[in-house]
This record gives C-alpha cells, sequence and structure tokens, in this order.
C-alpha cells in the first residue's frame, strides 16, 4: 500500500518508492509551502490529476541537466539574438503557471496544475522559493517557465510557448541565470527527448539524492532574480 502523509507525518525514505509506476512513493493532501520544501529538499515531488490525492514521486532514474552542460544550437542562438523577445524574470509567475496549464500537451488529456496547485507555488513564490522566467513580445505573456529553488538547486517545474521557441529562449535565460548564481544543476525530473536535446542526462536516484543534499543545504543570496546577459550561455 502507498503510504498517506498527513500534516503531522514525514515522508518515507525514497528507497521505498515503487518500481512500477517508476517512482510513486506517498500519497495525501497537503500541499502547504512547508510540505513543498520538505518534498523537493528530500528529491521528491508532487504530480496528479484533478480529484485525485497529492501523489507524491521520486523517479529512478532523474533527468537532469547539469547547467554547464548545457548545449545551444546555432538556430536557437539565432533566436536569442534575434527573435524579438523581451525576458523578464518573476514579473507574472502565476501567469506563467496559467500558461502551463492552458497549453494542450501530446498524450496529456489534462493537467495536474489546478487552482489549488498554482495557489501552493504562488507560496513559495512569495517567500523567493520559486521563479519564472517569462517571454514577452508586444507587451503580451507569449512563454515561459518556472520552478522551485532551494539553497543552490533549482527544480525545473514546467514550461510553455504560445510562440515558436519563445520557452526555449526562456530557458537559455535561466541557464545564465543559475551559472551567475552558482547554481550547477537543474532536475528536471521525467526523461524526454526534448531535455536531452539541451544535454539532460539521466542519474541515479541515489547519487542524485546525494548531490540534492549538499545543494539544497549550500548557502545562498536571497536577494530577487535579475535577468543576466545570455552571452553567458552562447559565448
Amino acid at each position: 500500500m502507498i503510504p498517506w502523509i498527513t500534516a503531522g507525518s514525514t515522508f518515507p525514505a525514497v528507497e521505498s518508492a515503487l518500481a512500477e509506476p517508476n517512482g510513486l512513493l506517498a500519497a495525501g493532501d497537503d500541499l502547504s509551502a512547508e510540505r513543498l520544501l520538505d518534498a523537493y529538499a528530500r528529491g521528491i515531488f508532487p504530480w496528479y490529476s484533478e480529484g485525485q490525492p497529492v501523489l507524491w514521486w521520486s523517479p529512478d532514474p532523474r533527468m537532469v541537466l547539469e547547467v554547464d552542460a548545457f548545449r545551444l544550437r546555432r538556430s536557437l542562438a539565432k533566436v536569442v539574438r534575434n527573435g524579438g523577445y523581451e525576458i523578464r524574470v518573476d514579473t507574472a509567475f502565476g501567469e506563467v503557471m496559467r500558461g502551463c496549464m492552458q497549453v494542450p500537451r501530446p498524450g496529456q488529456s489534462g493537467t495536474w496544475i489546478t487552482p489549488a496547485v498554482i495557489a501552493a507555488y504562488s507560496q513559495l513564490h512569495n517567500r523567493g522559493n520559486a521563479h519564472s522566467i517569462e517571454a514577452w513580445r508586444a507587451g503580451r505573456l507569449v512563454g515561459g517557465l518556472y520552478g522551485v529553488c532551494i539553497g543552490r538547486m533549482f527544480f525545473g517545474e514546467s514550461m510553455f510557448a504560445l510562440e515558436r521557441d519563445a520557452s526555449k529562449v526562456a530557458l537559455v535565460h535561466l541557464v545564465a541565470i543559475l551559472r551567475a548564481r552558482g547554481f550547477p544543476m537543474i532536475d528536471c525530473q521525467q526523461e524526454t527527448a526534448h531535455l536531452a536535446s539541451f544535454g539532460a542526462r539521466p542519474m541515479r536516484r541515489l547519487l542524485f539524492v546525494e548531490r540534492l543534499r549538499g545543494l539544497a543545504r549550500a548557502s545562498a543570496t536571497h536577494e530577487p532574480w535579475a535577468l543576466m546577459p545570455a552571452d553567458r550561455v552562447m559565448s
């Protein structure tokens, strides 16, 4: 049976997660900021469908992107330089989440990004533990991404694009910010060919959790995030 997590209980060890489906660890109904931060620091994240309890996952292997291993294709570099997108940081966090919620995804009939989830992650954003990178054109939000930040670890959550390459340009700028702030790794959660094209690779859960433990505890400055030149990635 899957353990049920309540406000007063702790997560089971990630090693107890089911192999099939890959990484299902626990269920519950607590999406508080404290529960979310505790989960991410342990290598656990929520993912579930409307009408289900909150399902907590820790897959093995884990898809990660080493920031220094990020691959930028020439065609995308041209879009970054000349695509006409205005990139902003943390100016429309809720709008980015709603964009991720509304854009259809191949093979998915719904979304786990419910109003309750938006409210929960907005609390993290207000505390400085969640950030959005946004692509704008002519005053309209046309793409972006968001994720969770603990110590010197960034956990990518979702991205969306209403115009070609908008979310990819946001990713390039995220990598530039993370390099400037000394973040060595992005958690990408699940393995996809799209992420692999940028240099992401699967990592065994044991190694991921070991590295995460040190990064989550690392000291980090807490001033608001600022945009960094994309040249940090394209040079």
